[in-house]
Parts: C-alpha cells; structure tokens; sequence
C-alpha cells in the first residue's frame, strides 16, 4: 500500500528528497510542521561552521528512527532552504512519519 507523499518530498530510486526549511538558534530542536510547502526544521545550533547542519541530519536521523549515515544534505548547505537526501530501501515507512501540515 503506498502512503500519499507530501508536496515538500520527492522520490528518488533508493532515497527520499525532503526539501527542508531550517531555523538556527532556535530554542528547542524540534520538527515544526509544514511551512510553504517545505518541511520546517528548528535547531538549537547556530549556523556557524555547519553547526545547524549537523543538527539538521542528527534531528531528521532521530526523528525518522535511521542512521545518521543515511541523511545528507544534497543542495542548501549554507542557507536555509536545503534539499535533503534520506537513503532508504522503505521510502513509504519514512514518508509515514513526516507531517502533512
């Protein structure tokens, strides 16, 4: 059974693409929804020397219940918008746990 994919995703052969809106210096690491058909992310880490990078796939990696090795960001790295490549061979169980708005 295929679940409906989301606007801000993309299917790829072994991935997933997850277009990605990220908020440095949040006050809280948390997944926030759905903003102008992007995901929104929220990070503590300041964007300094990939700090909110590495938040970014830490947070996305946890949140989806993956290895952080499976998520990379593929476009975006030193802006907000960012295009994230998750790897793996169940795209709908990842695409289940993402929010719808």
């Amino acid at each position: 059974m295929r679940v409906e994919v989301p606007s801000y995703v993309t299917l790829q052969n072994d991935s997933i693409i997850v277009d990605v809106t990220v908020q440095p210096k949040a006050s809280r690491d948390e997944i926030a929804g759905v903003h102008n058909n992007r995901l929104k992310v929220r990070v503590t880490a300041p964007p300094v020397e990939g700090a909110a990078n590495r938040s970014c796939i830490e947070l996305m990696a946890s949140y989806l219940g993956i290895p952080k090795r499976d998520v990379s960001i593929v476009s975006g790295a030193s802006g907000r918008n960012k295009r994230i490549r998750i790897r793996t061979s169940n795209p709908d169980a990842l695409i289940s746990k993402l929010p719808r708005k």
